[in-house]
């Protein structure tokens, strides 16, 4: 473990931890003079692959990174405290990109050598000594090049010291090389068994997608491959519900029962017309699945203000822009025209709402009533706005985060965070940031997000303004929920659960 208090924002409690945990479902593993260096495989909901470096002997984490690609190469400077990292992968169209990334381990800096914007996809290295580095890349492109996917160049490139090499210093010249045969590897086998065989506690892991704290003080956790696991206060593992329907199945949402008998999950499940949604009901005594329902269309499983668990339509399109607002008065749905026959054109949105239907005797989800449409989406005029989590708070406003669209991706200022006044649709008051955030939640004068990035944000309620932010070292938050003042719980990518207290300042 690699943190304890980060500023204000103190870790008092793990779930789910285990040796390599930070390394994820291992790709590829190198292992150097007592460190080990693990490669997770790519994970596409996060768009990111992490990079860990341990401690052979105590099995501790000395440094993170998370790659935009896949990682196809580790090797680690032979004196320096260093670590090499070749990532890469096709860009569907012609392009082989990737970077060469230098991980310092003593500060955790991480340094993106190639100049050239597309990189290089890094198919292999070697230190030759302290200087010199030998890296085995693919072709830039595949242009009339059927060998491209089997061969690529072989480069060497020398510095004096590596450790102060500068940001996007090696030129495309110097990876020129001889073409020699450079086949695709897997390394996945060799690098679980490797993982497998320094300890017998390590165990795959996946994106944690929702976590939830019982008053018994046990945790709920939704996450990739799982549809939801039961923690107990003493760390450890009471129950687990697999979801055996593919890499990106597993729970996505949970909503516990008031009675705090049962739980609701709602599972990930390919976006297409013809897949049926799926959400399961386990009992929280051992896991026993006691229900299951099968919407006829893309769904958010939301809980209300009065804790009843609800089912929020997501729309058809696109599923990036699912609108979850947690305990609301309303169910709350991001509504789109049906106004352009291109599914590649964005259309017209608006934010509807809807009174839930009284609640059924069996303790099914709430069905949500006639939506009424409230007013545009988007308060910019002009702007596409993609949805994303929220809350609604005392007053009745809603606190949610979003992104602008734009055919380029995400701009910079391109994500939000707003308080948006419910009777008028205006909005309160408008945060914006470079990243887009993975989840939201509130207590009565400070709404909490976390970011893609790492960060966690603390903005004041009120005014939008930053009270406090974090960036827990070496950690990726994916779920965030509130479970008290000042008390975060907190959903990692490499599947663990945080319990984490805010120290107010002021």
């Amino acid at each position: 473990m690699i943190l304890n208090v980060i500023d204000s924002l103190r870790v008092e409690r793990i779930w789910g931890d285990r040796p390599f945990a930070e390394g994820g479902e291992p790709a590829l593993a190198v292992v150097s003079d007592g460190r080990l260096a693990v490669a997770g495989e790519f994970v596409h909901e996060s768009r990111r692959a992490p990079v860990a470096v341990f401690d052979i002997g105590d099995l501790t984490c000395r440094a993170v990174l998370r790659s935009r690609f896949p990682v196809h190469a580790l090797a680690f400077h032979p004196t320096l405290p260093l670590l090499a990292v070749g990532t890469g992968s096709y860009d569907g169209g012609y392009f082989f990109e990737g970077e060469l990334l230098l991980l310092d381990l003593e500060t955790s800096t991480v340094v993106s050598l190639f100049e050239h914007r597309l990189g290089r996809q890094v198919l292999g290295l070697e230190w030759l000594d302290d200087q010199e580095l030998r890296l085995v890349l693919a072709p830039p492109d595949d242009w009339q090049d059927r060998a491209a996917r089997v061969e690529g160049h072989v480069a060497s490139v020398r510095r004096d010291d590596w450790r102060s090499v500068a940001p996007a210093s090696i030129e495309p010249e110097e990876l020129a090389g001889p073409r020699i045969a450079a086949p695709r590897l897997d390394g996945r086998v060799q690098a679980r068994a490797t993982v497998s065989r320094l300890s017998a506690d390590a165990e795959p892991w996946r994106d944690v997608r929702a976590v939830e704290r019982l008053s018994d003080g046990r945790v709920l956790v939704a996450l990739a491959g799982v549809a939801v696991e039961c923690w107990l206060p003493s760390g450890e593992l009471q129950w687990r519900v697999p979801d055996d329907n593919g890499q990106d199945s597993g729970g996505r949402d949970l909503v516990v029962a008031p009675d705090e008998r049962s739980v609701w999950a709602g599972l990930v499940r390919p976006h297409r017309r013809e897949s049926a949604q799926s959400l399961v009901r386990c009992s929280l005594a051992d896991g026993t699945r006691i229900d299951e329902i099968s919407p006829l269309h893309p769904y958010a499983l939301v809980r209300c203000a009065d804790d009843l668990p609800a089912v929020a339509s997501a729309g058809e399109w696109p599923q990036s822009s699912r609108l979850r607002i947690r305990r609301g008065r309303r169910i709350y749905v991001r509504e789109v025209e049906r106004t352009s026959a291109s599914m590649r054109t964005p259309r017209f949105a608006w934010l509807s709402a809807a009174d839930p239907l009284p609640a059924a005797t069996d303790g099914r989800p709430l069905k949500s009533g006639e939506l009424r449409r409230l007013f545009p989406y988007s308060w910019v005029q002009g702007e596409t706005h993609f949805a994303g989590p929220g809350v609604e708070v005392a007053d009745g406003s809603l606190v949610y985060a979003g992104t602008v669209h734009d055919g380029r991706g995400l701009q910079p200022g391109g994500a939000f965070v707003l308080r948006r006044d419910m009777t008028t649709g205006n909005p309160l008051w408008v945060f914006r940031t470079d990243h887009s955030a993975v989840d939201l939640d509130a207590d009565a004068d400070t709404a909490y997000v976390a970011y893609r990035d790492g960060e966690i944000l603390a903005l004041d309620l009120q005014d939008g303004s930053v009270r406090q932010r974090w960036r827990l070292r070496g950690i990726f938050p994916t779920a965030l929920t509130v479970t008290g003042a000042g008390r975060l719980l907190v959903g990692t990518s490499d599947g663990r659960a945080f319990d984490c207290r805010v120290a107010r300042h002021g």
